[in-house]
């Protein structure tokens, strides 16, 4: 969403040729169903936002700080910071572990096991791209 508000010099994630349309349209597919997973799965006894277990803290903790780190890594790659290392790990990965952590939290297997396959197939994806654009 700030991508426009930014002129950066170099931007490989905007300029990246499509690899694999199989893997894109899974991609696209996952992305969608982890986040409808996400906002309409839910176990019968959840509760609005609870961490009142030590397992509730633990992943909900999990999750803000995997939040932070990704908006961590989009501050390096505005700053210039752009290599496959840095894209792969704050950009790419962290936002399906994001919702890994949050499925942990809410007790929501769906979203896990989504979330999981989401964060394979983006990977992978993500990787072939740039790999026809990094030397």
């Amino acid at each position: 969403m700030l991508m426009p508000l930014f002129r950066l010099e170099s931007n490989p994630i905007m300029n990246m040729n499509e690899a694999s349309t199989v893997l894109d349209v899974c991609e696209k597919i996952l992305g969608s169903l982890t986040v409808v997973i996400m906002v309409f799965v839910i176990h019968k006894n959840a509760s609005v936002f609870s961490v009142s277990t030590l397992r509730e803290k633990v992943f909900f903790i999990l999750a803000a700080v995997i939040l932070l780190a990704n908006y961590i890594g989009w501050g390096l790659y505005f700053a210039g910071f752009q290599s496959a290392f840095i894209m792969l790990l704050f950009i790419v990965s962290l936002p399906p572990l994001y919702y890994v952590a949050v499925g942990l939290w809410r007790q929501n297997t769906p979203l896990v096991i989504t979330g999981a396959v989401f964060l394979a197939v983006h990977f992978f994806h993500v990787l072939g791209n740039l790999r026809g654009i990094t030397p």
